[in-house]
C-alpha cells in the first residue's frame, strides 16, 4: 500500500517470536485479513496476536500503546488492547513491535448494523469516558492539532478526485462543506483526550453491541471533534443523531467533526482505491453520508454546549 512498506510474512513472524519470546515458539502463526493500513496482524495461537508495523511512523504507534494502554484500560467501558509481549527489532526486521491479547468479535460494516441506535449509544459512551480522562502528561493526539493544517491536504486531495471522474464525486458540494468546517474556526477551550482513529475497522461488536476498541497508535489530547468520525463513516441518519444528543455536540464542534471525517476520506480514496478496498469503500460511504447530510440540512438536532472535564 505504501512506498518503503517493509515485507513482512508467517516465517518473519515466527522468527521474530521464536527469538524474543521462546515460550510461544511453536505456536501456530496465521495472517489475520485485515483493511488497516499501518499494522499487520497475525494471530499467534487461539489467544494472542502480533501487531507489527509496515513503516517506520507505526513504531511511534507502538510505542503511544505500550506506555499509555496499561493507564487508560481501567479508565474506559469497553475492552482495549492488553499488551502482552514488546517486542525489538531482529532478523531484519527494523521496528519494533507488540503482542496483544486476541479480542473477539466483528468489525462493523456500515450500512448493515444490527442495533444501529444502541451501537451509536455505546459509541457516545466510549467517547465521553475518553474525554473524562484527566490523566497527566498526555501526548498531542496525531489527528488533534488545529484544523486549518487539514486545508492545503484537503483541497490538493479533492482536486486529484476531479481527475477520477469514474468515481463520480460532486468536488463542488465535497468543497463546500470543508469551507463550512473551516469557518466554524478552531477549538479555542482545553484540549480533551482522544482515541483519534474510531474507523469501523478498529472498533469490534458483538450481536450490534460495541465490546471493544483497537488500535491506540493515535491517542492524545486534542479537538473534540476528531472523535466524531463515526456519525459519518458508520451510523445511518437516525442512529447519528442519536450519537449527537448522547454527546451534547454543539453546532461548530459538529461542522468540524465531519470537517475532519470528510477530510480524511477525501484523502485515502485516491491513494488506497486500487490498493485497499476496505478503506475506499468506507471513505466513499463517507462522502456520500456528508453529501447528503448537507442536502437535507443536518439532523435538526437542539443541543447544547460540547461537555468535558478540564485536562491539567
Amino acid at each position: 500500500m505504501h512506498p518503503g512498506q517493509h515485507p513482512v510474512g508467517d516465517g518473519l513472524v515466527r522468527r521474530l517470536v521464536a527469538g524474543r519470546f521462546p515460550r510461544w515458539a511453536g505456536m501456530t502463526v496465521e495472517r489475520f485479513p485485515s483493511g488497516g493500513t499501518v499494522n499487520a496482524m497475525y494471530r499467534l495461537g487461539e489467544d494472542m496476536v502480533v501487531r507489527l508495523p509496515l513503516r517506520e511512523g507505526g513504531a511511534e504507534d507502538i510505542a503511544t500503546e505500550r506506555d499509555w494502554l496499561p493507564r487508560l484500560a481501567p479508565l474506559l467501558p469497553t475492552a482495549v488492547p492488553q499488551v502482552l509481549g514488546a517486542g525489538e527489532p531482529a532478523e531484519g526486521y527494523p521496528w519494533r513491535w507488540s503482542v496483544h491479547r486476541w479480542l473477539a468479535g466483528e468489525n462493523p460494516e456500515a450500512g448493515a448494523l444490527e442495533d444501529p441506535v444502541a451501537l451509536a449509544r455505546d459509541l457516545a459512551a466510549f467517547v465521553a469516558a475518553m474525554r473524562s480522562i484527566t490523566l497527566a502528561g498526555a501526548p498531542q493526539a496525531y489527528r488533534g492539532g488545529p484544523l486549518a493544517a487539514l486545508d492545503a491536504p484537503t483541497r490538493a486531495a479533492i482536486g486529484e478526485l476531479r481527475l477520477i471522474p469514474e468515481e463520480g464525486v460532486d468536488c463542488d458540494a465535497l468543497t463546500a462543506v470543508w469551507e463550512d468546517a473551516v469557518r466554524a474556526g478552531e477549538w479555542d477551550a482545553q484540549p480533551v483526550w482522544l482515541h483519534g482513529d474510531l474507523m469501523p475497522g478498529n472498533l469490534l461488536v458483538d450481536g450490534g453491541r460495541l465490546t471493544s476498541v483497537i488500535d491506540f497508535g493515535c491517542t492524545g489530547v486534542g479537538d473534540p471533534a476528531c472523535d466524531l468520525f463515526p456519525a459519518w463513516n458508520l451510523l445511518p441518519a437516525g442512529a447519528r443523531k442519536v450519537f449527537r444528543e448522547a454527546l451534547g455536540v454543539d453546532e461548530t464542534t459538529w461542522a468540524r467533526g465531519r470537517g475532519r471525517t470528510l477530510s480524511q476520506a477525501v484523502i485515502a480514496l485516491p491513494y488506497y482505491r486500487t490498493t485497499n478496498p476496505a478503506m475506499a469503500r468506507n471513505a466513499r460511504h463517507v462522502i456520500r453520508e456528508v453529501l447528503a447530510e448537507r442536502r437535507t440540512g443536518g439532523d435538526g438536532v437542539s443541543t447544547r454546549p460540547l461537555p468535558f472535564r478540564p485536562h491539567p
